[in-house]
């Protein structure tokens, strides 16, 4: 089973990547508290690839620095 991170974590283990996320537990509905890593390792297309196919509830998030802002470069919430 795969295990449940915090956005913190996520950020920390999976630095500037493109991640599909699943299971997520939301923070006033509009931030990642925690949430399971799907997919690592594929970019923003194969990911939004991967979503519209299968997956609707896959969330695409980019791992950003925070200093780009909460929700990353885009912040793609699709």
């Amino acid at each position: 089973m795969q295990e449940r991170m915090t956005w913190t974590e996520i950020k920390e283990k999976y630095p500037e990547q493109w991640i599909g996320l699943v299971d997520i537990d939301w923070e006033n509905g509009a931030t990642v508290r925690s949430a399971v890593v799907k997919y690592v390792g594929k970019n923003s297309t194969e990911l939004l690839e991967i979503k519209f196919d299968n997956e609707p509830d896959l969330v695409v998030r980019y791992t950003s620095p925070d200093s780009l802002g909460p929700m990353g470069i885009v912040g793609c919430m699709l």
